[in-house]
């Protein structure tokens, strides 16, 4: 499928995965209505910081994805909808499960919903590699169990079968895109990359993390974006699941000393329990198996773990870009 001129609804749009997504299909020449969450300071998230001559090129579409009718609205003229609107943070998914719910099965029922009614070229659902738990063999392929171990994985499984339910009930035209770890620029500063890398900018002489044995397998933003590019232009993928991930794993302690030497720093890291998932709830292990990717899509990842780490820890030393976060901890 050829994109250029296609009219593209991106949900999600204002948060970190969502605001890139909106600045690659631009690069393709697409019509790009953005949703992003309606607030009373008038927010459009990251999107605020895109440049001006980018913007004006976007269609803001303030709303709330748990609300069916405003859902409609966004759905209305379009050609294609990548879904990522959703709560990600798994610690607020054991507090507020009901949120999860909400927002991302009830969320994902909306669009599916609303699409049905209207003649859409391509559903692009964002999943996450979180359904699959920890993994019972590895690489982890799309046909690896499903394993719920936090509410936010539970809630992410469920608005898969949910989507997928209406193209095998209604045709709809759905595809899922299952992303394992992602980070880059604009991440929460919550997440483990981020985390680290703000702590050495600010001084930190000890940084606390959770558990250090559990395994990541890392992609950088701007191939995960290149995948959701990929599978809009691709034909006869509907019903199809397909992993997107670097095909490799590093533990989080690991992962942390690579971050300190790139940063020259010799900063302590920390292992504390109140910072620890439930037992039961940790996921140890994340190894994806792209090879479906790579047949269905003609995709591999551009970005070593290094060079992205490199990049993302270039973007949070600037200082304008650093002061965007509320940075929790004190020296």
């Amino acid at each position: 499928m050829n994109l250029e001129n296609k009219k593209v609804l991106i949900t999600g749009s204002d948060g970190f995965i969502g605001s890139h997504l909106v600045e690659r299909f631009l690069k393709e020449k697409c019509d790009v209505r953005a949703f992003v969450f309606y607030n009373s300071f008038n927010s459009w998230g990251w999107l605020d910081t895109l440049p001006p001559e980018d913007l004006s090129r976007v269609e803001i579409f303030a709303g709330d994805i748990r609300d069916p009718l405003t859902v409609r609205k966004a759905v209305k003229d379009i050609n294609i909808i990548c879904h990522l609107a959703a709560l990600i943070g798994i610690p607020y998914s054991y507090i507020a499960p009901n949120s999860y719910i909400d927002t991302n099965v009830k969320g994902t029922l909306n669009v599916v919903q609303a699409a049905k009614d209207f003649n859409l070229q391509k559903i692009i659902i964002t999943s996450t590699s979180e359904t699959y738990g920890s993994a019972i063999y590895v690489p982890i392929d799309e046909k690896h169990p499903y394993q719920p171990q936090s509410p936010y994985s539970a809630s992410k499984i469920s608005a898969d079968q949910i989507a997928l339910s209406y193209y095998h009930s209604f045709n709809l035209p759905v595809s899922i895109i299952r992303p394992f770890n992602t980070y880059g620029p604009r991440q929460s500063a919550r997440a483990i990359i981020p985390t680290i890398i703000t702590q050495i900018l600010k001084g930190k002489k000890a940084i606390e993390l959770g558990s250090l044995f559990p395994t990541r397998d890392l992609t950088y933003v701007s191939d995960l974006c290149e995948a959701y590019v990929k599978m809009c232009k691709k034909d006869n993928i509907e019903g199809e699941i397909i992993n997107i991930g670097n095909s490799n794993e590093i533990s989080i302690k690991d992962l942390a000393n690579l971050i300190k030497e790139l940063m020259n720093s010799e900063v302590e890291i920390i292992s504390t329990d109140n910072r620890k998932r439930p037992e039961k709830s940790e996921v140890s292990r994340l190894f994806a198996d792209t090879s479906k990717a790579k047949e269905m899509l003609d995709w591999s990842p551009n970005k070593s773990l290094r060079e992205g780490l490199k990049l993302t820890i270039e973007w949070f030393s600037k200082e304008e870009n650093l002061k965007r976060y509320k940075l929790m901890y004190t020296v």
